[in-house]
This record gives C-alpha cells, sequence and structure tokens, in this order.
C-alpha cells in the first residue's frame, strides 16, 4: 500500500523496438541502452519493489519488468490494458469471457497462475481501488476479486512496471503473486493522438462448425487525445488523456444444423468505454510540490446470456414464441481521485496523501421477462447492482545514510476505509409470483404457485439471465498500517534488502510480514538475485457479504442456486467458518547474464498459500439440514465462500533477449517463457462436511482453478527496424488446459500457437502509420464438439474462454499522429 514517491527521470524516446512485459529488469535495460536512438538515454529511475530513488531497473534483487504502453500498443491491435498484457506477457494471463454475468463486462487477470485477487495494482504508486465485482459463473478466477485495469485507458499511460515478487511486507495486502504499478503520461507539452479500427475477419475453425451471418463482425473504434501542458515556472504540469473505445459483438455460435447447443448467441459482449485522466504536478513552494490523479471512466456493455428455448419453464410461449436470449446490459462507472504533498524535513523525503476510489457496477436485463408474472410480465428489468468505495490516507518518509557503499531506509503508515454495497433491484426482478400476482412465501400453498403446463414444473421467479438483487446491504471497514524498508549496499557488489510491515483490520485481527533479498554480481556480466518473504491477502468485503439466487445450466438443466454469504444462517449451518486472511510463503532465485548485444535471466520461484478463499462446489438440497430445507423450499442447491485450500506454486521465467546490425536496419529478438506448475495440497472442509470435500471443492472446480495459467506460455518477438520503416512479428504459444464439464469427463485443449504480425510506417516526427493483424491464421481453441449439444461446457458454447480466446483474426489499421 504504501510507497515512495517515484523519482521520474524522462527520457526522450525517438525510435524504440517492442518491448514485452515478460522481459525482466536487466534485458529490459540492456534492450534500451541497444536500440535507443540518437537522443536516448536512461538515467536514474526509482522502481516499484525499491523505495531507493538511486535504485534503477539493472540492480535490483527481484525481478521488474517494464513496458512502454505507448511503444507496444503502437504495434498491436490491442486497445485495452488486460489484453495488451495478455499476449505481451508469459506469466500474465487474462481472457475475455462469455455467459459469465459480470465478469463478461471485466476480463479477470492472473499472475502466476495465482487468483485474480493475489495481484496487487498500484497507480503511480499508490494503492488502487479494486472492482465492486466478484467472479462467480462460467469463468476462471470464480469465487475472486479483483483489480479492474481496462478502468486505466492505454492513453493515459506512460509505462507499467510488474513485480515478479511476494511483496506484502513492503505494499500490504493482495500482493501475493506480485504488484503491477500504472505510471501515468507526465508529458507537459504538445499533443499526442490515436487513432484506431480493426475488425474480426473469420471463417469457421473447422467443419463448418461455428456458424455466423457474415464473415465479418467484432468492429472495434478506438480515439484518444492526450495533451501536456506547463503549470507555472517553476516545473508544474498537467497532462490530459480522453479516450473513447465501441466495440461491437463478435459472435462464435455453434452450428445448429449440427449442434443443439445451450446458446444461440455465444461470443465477445458489445462495450462502449469512455475515459478521463488527468496527472497534474505543481510546485508551491522551494522543497513544497502538491500533485493530484483524477481519472473518470464508463463502461456499457451488452452480453448475452443463456438461451431460454420456446418451451422453457422460464419462457412465456406467447410473449417469445420462438424462446429468447436475455441480454445483460451493464453499466460500470469508476472513478479515482488521488492527492498529495511532496517535502522535505530533516533530510528526509516525506510523501503526504490520500487516495480515493469508487467502482460501482449496475445491472439492467433486457430481452428478459419474470415467467411467474405471465404475458403481463416487463421485458426489462433493473437488477440492482454492487459498489466499492475505498480511501486511503498516508505517508512514506525515505532517507539515504553514508553507511558502507550507502544505506537506504524508508517507512510510512497509512489508514484504509473500505465500504461495500449490494444495490437492490426492482421486485419482479428477484421475485417469484403465485397465480394471484402475490410474492411467494413460505406459507404460500403449492396449489398457488405457477407451473408451466407442458413440463408440470414450478415456473422459477425473477428476471430470466440474471436475477436481480433482493437487499441493500452495506458492510465497511477500516485497517490501519506501517512499515520500515531498509536497502544496504555492503559493498559496490553485494546489496541486501529487509523489509517488514504491521497490518491491523477491524473485522479478522492482524497481520506481521517480512522479506529479505539480496543481488551479488559476481561480474559486471553475471548476478545472483534471490528473495524469501512472508505475504497475506484480506478477505474481500464481497467475500464476507455477497449473497444472492441465481438460476445456472447444468447439463442443459436450470437449477436455481443460493450463494450464501458467510455471515448468514445458511452458512453457519453447514459450519462453515468466518473467513480469515490467505497467508503466504514466497521464495525466489535466479540471475542475470549480459554480453551487451546478448542478455539472459532466469528466475526460479516458490508460492506457497495456505487457507486460499475460492467459491464451494453445489451442496444438494439432500445436504442441507432438515430445517434449512424448509425455509429455502425453493432452492436446489448452495455454495458459499470459504478458505478451502492450500495451493503450492512453482515455476521459472526465462527471458533472452538479443539485437543486431543486420544490412541497414536493425534486429531485435526477445524469447521471454513462463514455467508455472500449481497443485491444490489440501482441500480445508469444515467438520459438519468432513468427508464431503468432492462436493466442498469438485473436481471440476479443481480444474478451473488449476487452469488459470497454462503450465508454459512462451512468446517470441522479433522487430526489424530500417529507416522510417518497421516490422513487428510475434508468436505466442499456449500449452495445453484442462477443464471437467458438468458431467465429470474431461475437456482439452490442447496447445495452440497464435501469429500477430504488423507493419509501420514514419510518415513524419509528427505522423505514423500502422497495419497489421492479430492472430493472423485464425486459430481457435480445440472444439469440443461431443460436449456443446449436452450443455457442458462451462460457457455454452463450442469452447471455452481459454488460451488466446475465441474471436478469431483480426486486422487494423491504427494512425498515431502528434503536433
Amino acid at each position: 500500500m504504501n510507497k515512495s514517491p517515484f523519482k521520474i527521470i524522462n527520457m526522450k524516446i525517438k525510435y524504440i523496438s517492442i518491448i514485452f512485459l515478460g522481459v525482466s529488469s536487466l534485458s529490459y535495460a540492456q534492450q534500451v541502452k541497444d536500440t535507443l536512438i540518437k537522443e536516448s538515454k536512461i538515467d536514474e529511475v526509482a522502481i516499484t519493489g525499491s523505495r531507493n530513488k538511486k535504485r534503477t531497473v539493472t540492480n535490483t534483487p527481484v525481478p521488474i519488468d517494464i513496458i512502454d504502453i505507448k511503444q507496444v500498443s503502437q504495434a498491436t491491435g490491442q486497445v485495452e490494458v488486460n489484453q495488451l498484457l495478455q499476449f505481451a506477457a508469459p506469466s500474465f494471463n487474462s481472457n475475455k469471457q462469455s455467459g459469465s454475468d459480470g465478469a463478461d463486462a471485466v476480463d479477470p487477470a492472473t499472475l502466476r497462475g495465482l487468483g485474480p485477487d493475489q495481484t496487487l495494482l498500484l497507480l503511480n504508486g499508490k494503492r488502487y481501488h479494486q472492482s465492486s465485482l466478484i467472479n462467480l459463473f462460467g469463468t476462471k478466477g470464480r469465487g475472486n476479486t479483483g483489480y479492474d485495469m481496462n478502468t486505466i485507458p492505454i492513453g493515459a499511460i506512460k509505462r507499467v512496471e510488474v513485480l515478479r515478487d511476494g511483496a506484502s511486507a513492503q505494499y500490504g495486502s493482495d500482493a501475493i503473486a506480485g504488484v503491477i504499478n500504472v505510471i501515468l503520461n507526465d508529458r507537459d507539452k504538445g499533443f499526442e493522438g490515436n487513432a484506431f479500427y480493426g475488425m474480426n475477419l473469420f471463417k469457421s475453425p473447422g467443419n463448418n462448425d461455428v456458424v455466423s451471418d457474415h464473415k465479418i463482425d467484432g468492429g472495434t473504434f478506438d480515439f484518444s487525445g492526450n495533451l501536456g501542458t506547463k503549470i507555472g515556472s517553476k516545473g508544474g504540469f498537467g497532462n490530459f488523456t480522453a479516450e473513447f473505445i465501441n466495440k461491437e459483438y463478435a459472435i462464435r455460435n455453434a452450428n445448429p444444423a449440427m449442434y443443439t447447443s445451450p446458446r444461440q448467441r455465444f461470443g465477445d459482449a458489445k462495450a462502449q468505454n469512455v475515459y478521463f485522466f488527468g496527472n497534474i504536478e505543481l510546485p508551491l513552494s522551494d522543497g513544497l510540490k502538491f500533485y493530484s490523479r483524477q481519472g473518470f471512466s464508463h463502461r456499457n456493455t451488452k452480453a448475452y446470456a443463456w438461451t431460454r428455448t420456446p418451451d422453457a419453464d422460464g419462457n412465456i410461449p406467447e410473449v417469445y414464441p420462438n424462446g429468447f436470449n436475455p441480454i445483460e446490459n451493464t453499466s460500470i462507472t469508476d472513478f479515482t481521485f488521488d492527492n498529495g504533498l511532496k517535502f522535505k524535513v530533516a533530510d528526509w523525503e516525506v510523501d503526504f496523501y490520500n487516495a480515493f476510489g469508487n467502482n460501482r457496477f449496475t445491472y439492467d436485463i433486457n430481452n428478459t421477462i419474470n415467467a411467474t408474472l405471465g404475458v403481463k410480465s416487463p421485458t426489462d428489468f433493473y437488477a440492482g447492482g454492487h459498489s466499492l468505495l475505498q480511501n486511503t490516507t498516508g505517508f512514506n518518509a525515505v532517507r539515504q545514510f553514508k553507511v558502507l557503499e550507502g544505506l537506504n531506509v524508508a517507512f510510512g503508515s497509512e489508514f484504509r476505509y473500505e465500504k461495500f454495497n449490494i444495490i437492490k433491484g426492482e421486485q419482479a426482478s428477484y421475485t417469484m409470483y403465485d397465480q394471484n400476482g402475490n410474492p411467494v412465501t413460505r406459507d404460500t400453498p403449492e396449489a398457488l404457485l405457477v407451473t408451466n403446463p407442458l413440463s408440470g414444473n414450478v415456473r422459477p421467479g425473477g428476471s430470466q439471465g440474471f436475477p436481480g438483487y433482493s437487499t441493500d446491504i452495506g458492510k465497511s471497514r477500516n485497517n490501519f498500517a506501517a512499515y520500515v524498508d531498509t536497502e544496504l549496499d555492503i559493498t559496490k557488489n553485494w546489496m541486501i534488502s529487509v523489509a517488514g510491515r504491521f497490518e491491523n483490520y477491524n473485522d479478522f485481527g492482524s497481520t506481521l510480514n517480512g522479506k529479505f533479498a539480496t543481488r551479488y554480481a559476481f561480474t559486471p556480466q553475471f548476478a545472483f538475485r534471490g528473495s524469501v518473504s512472508t505475504g497475506f491477502r484480506a478477505p474481500s468485503l464481497a467475500q464476507k457479504y455477497y449473497s444472492q439466487q441465481f438460476t445456472n445450466f447444468q447439463g442443459g438443466q436450470l437449477v436455481t442456486i443460493q450463494l450464501a454469504s458467510n455471515d448468514s444462517k445458511l452458512a453457519n449451518s453447514l459450519g462453515i467458518p468466518q473467513l480469515k486472511q490467505e497467508t503466504s510463503v514466497n521464495g525466489s532465485a535466479g540471475f542475470t547474464f549480459n554480453t551487451g548485444k546478448f542478455t539472459a535471466t532466469v528466475d526460479g520461484y516458490y508460492i506457497q498459500v495456505k487457507n486460499r478463499i475460492v467459491l464451494t462446489g453445489y451442496f444438494a438440497r439432500a445436504d442441507l439440514p432438515a430445517d434449512v430445507q424448509a425455509e429455502n423450499p425453493y432452492i436446489d442447491q448452495v455454495q458459499f465462500f470459504s478458505n478451502a485450500i492450500d495451493t503450492r506454486t512453482k515455476g521459472v521465467d526465462l527471458i533472452l533477449s538479443y539485437n543486431e546490425n543486420i544490412g541497414p536496419g536493425k534486429l531485435t529478438a526477445t524469447l521471454a517463457g513462463n514455467y508455472n506448475d500449481m497443485e491444490i495440497t489440501k482441500v480445508n472442509t469444515s467438520e459438519q462436511l468432513a468427508g464431503k470435500e468432492d462436493i466442498y471443492l469438485s473436481a471440476r472446480e479443481k480444474a478451473f482453478i488449476l487452469a488459470s495459467a497454462p503450465k508454459t506460455k512462451v512468446n517470441l518477438n522479433l522487430n526489424y527496424k530500417i529507416n522510417k520503416f518497421n516490422v513487428n512479428l510475434q508468436m505466442v504459444r499456449f500449452d495445453k488446459v484442462t477443464l471437467i464439464g458438468y458431467d465429470g469427463t474431461e475437456q482439452i485443449y490442447n496447445p495452440k500457437v497464435t501469429t500477430d504480425l504488423s507493419f509501420g510506417y514514419e510518415f513524419s516526427k509528427n505522423l505514423n502509420l500502422t497495419l497489421g493483424s492479430k492472430n493472423l491464421f485464425n486459430r481457435y481453441p480445440t472444439l469440443q464438439t461431443t460436449q456443446v449439444s449436452s450443455g457442458n461446457t462451462e460457457s455454452g458454447g463450442i469452447f471455452d474462454p481459454v488460451q488466446m480466446g475465441f474471436a478469431g483474426r483480426q486486422v487494423f489499421l491504427r494512425m498515431n499522429f502528434k503536433f
């Protein structure tokens, strides 16, 4: 959570080869040194993972990756941060979801295969607020909250720094897998614009398994403008970004002539994003500086839910004679407002700040029905939503001492307040009505229930596709934190770092975590680095208090599921304990090697997590006590949030880079790979559920957790630049992924390779154009032809959103201009 001020020395960059997030600290520095042309120069840059203002990216004891967002986005077809990093970094994984309720609008992202909420996100060094969404149905990271990096526009970002190491002892909760620090643009003059248009040119992945009314869809338009201006005469500046993105549907239906698919509208959702971000720094006097960062984003997403057939219990044929496809119309409004003062006190550099963030997520369900209201039912419902507010006030202080080759001491403290709300929807969005139009209660006679005359089943209540929230909930908490972070250069070749952090939460208690790291340079070319640390993640307010009743398709059948909050009677009746913090032990060791033109880095890691919070499997009515069954007569299954599992993750990051002048141009090559092996070492059941571990966490749920990252992922990037022309080739290999269907059968997604190719030309210093294609050869995940007809794929489509996603080939044109 705490972080000293970033000392960012501006780098004048005219040209740079594409540098990927997977590039390690040393390889990044060498690539920049070797590929920057003419004016380029790097001085000192304070970075994530170190509060030493003299520590650069080349001499940290843990792996730090840096990506220049402007340069990378210019050569790719990505317009959102998550998707850009997905194809740039081997250890980062994020997929567009489909049929996953709110996750269709927020891409769950993971680092090193851990949960979406086990990586901390910072904005200019300050803790960013999480999304209020909790991933539940049909998506990876289920049971986890997380950060929505797509609330930050690419046009506002200068660079992204990634610390690939446990850092809870430095930054607090969530930093188990690592830390991602987004640095905003700080240019103080000129205007830069970017215009992008891309569209999917696709064909069926095989034997006409996928049909569409046309072969072109998914049109994406993005326009951003970034203005920098000086403020005053003492070095103040303002940098402002506005951006608009419009993305159309990319539908990949299974061919109805070949399969009985439970979804007729499977694919990427339609979305519109609007952003405004500002970054202001203003010297108030000698030694006193004020800064302010403002951010606003609004995203409207329209995603298709599962199809309701004409004779479905949830359909009224008089209203929808051919059945219907409900549309989840979500609205996400996100706001951030960070302010602070930087000044000196007795040689201590102090940063005093307040960081505020709020995320509001609401649902309108269109083209749907409440079947218990019959033909009188509305077809559009306001289903409510959820919101999360976070406010952090703190300070950091850092000072250099002349001890041996240099001692850096930093300390700080902060106080954070969080509030989570569930927003109640309109009554008809969540209510089951009887034949007289009255809400059904425990006392409603069975003869008055509304039934489907075709099946004889009781019709489900609420808006089909996404039942609304039935109650308003508001829960809050606060925590206090204090830390010390030290670095000592014992010799010019050997440094050590020791950090410790104490935190107290008013809802579960205190934690104390520590970290030790070291780096030793055997020669100017070869160095060893390593670290060991403990970490934690506090249970989110959403995990503690989220509650909802919803419908789900399992094996093609509609069932009613109650997700009971952790403090509910339902959870207590099964002995589900109160949520507590997850704890971790991290270890890493590696080396860096540099010969000038060639660099290599290898970093092995070990992450053990205990009491990891996940969403349990579904407990049938028969597993519930008799009195609970009587109180909940229309619930088919129940699930909970619980500290259910312990996991152990082992892996290796390997990065090789080489650059060479070839003919009149320059070639830069980077090969980056990640090997990641996770295992679930223990399932922690309550005493009352002992022996039911396979329900508590079924084989299917285990498969989803283990599929958060492919076992291996390899990125190859080749960039050749000659005068004003450059070409960029990127290939990414995704390893095999195995999921398990509702019927217990394995769904194998074989290894796949995607190829991206782009050509760029610089017409002048102020105008350049890029033409390219991502997924050039139109690769799709392995077709699940035996699963889709039985409704056993998680998304209801002919494949699930794994590996590279399912939109197929895209061609794009991007223009960058400035004046």
